[in-house]
């Protein structure tokens, strides 16, 4: 694996990086590394909850607007100002999925084209952009959206868990991109 980072670093240092085919790369990365977050999600969410319980003696509730997942509350933003109608049941359930999705590739494809333009971007293998990104959206964006409550009502193990899976997120995202782009 060393040896792929040496190559790319060296076929990039000699300007023969392209910001579309690091964004297709990045974009493959993104789906695949939503993918990875997903399946981590219902692990990390439990152990948070136990160690909140354990600590504070009751069951953690998320604050208001509590209920739906993120996702699923832009997925039905999304259907109420473009389509004028509520989504079903059955379309909530498809729809945040959707929109997890879209978001992690359109981000690992932001990604993608900016480690083109600075090599440097990809530094500790996408830990620091998985850092950012959980940051930017999960402790100020979604919050400040109504999507959430806010972060203060939160325990920290809850952020701990989020944290981790973005940089899961973001670690898996580089690694696809890396290797995708040796073969573009």
């Amino acid at each position: 694996m060393l040896e792929v980072m040496r190559r790319q670093d060296k076929r990039l240092i000699t300007g023969e990086g392209a910001p579309w085919k690091g964004a297709l790369a990045g974009l493959i990365g993104g789906l695949a590394a939503s993918w990875v977050m997903n399946r981590l999600h219902e692990p990390l969410a439990n152990a948070s909850e136990i160690v909140v319980a354990s600590t504070t003696g009751r069951r953690w509730e998320p604050p208001p607007p509590n209920g739906e997942d993120a996702t699923i509350k832009t997925a039905e933003a999304i259907a109420q100002t473009f389509l004028d109608r509520r989504l079903t049941k059955e379309a909530r359930a498809t729809a945040g999925p959707i929109v997890h999705y879209a978001f992690g590739s359109g981000v690992g494809a932001a990604y993608g084209a900016l480690a083109e333009l600075a090599p440097h971007a990809t530094a500790v293998w996408g830990l620091p952009f998985g850092a950012a990104l959980w940051f930017g959206a999960d402790e100020v964006a979604v919050p400040a959206l109504g999507l959430s409550g806010p972060p203060r009502e939160y325990p920290p193990a809850i952020h701990l868990s989020a944290l981790a899976a973005h940089l899961v997120y973001g670690f898996t995202t580089d690694a696809v991109r890396r290797l995708l782009r040796l073969a573009l």
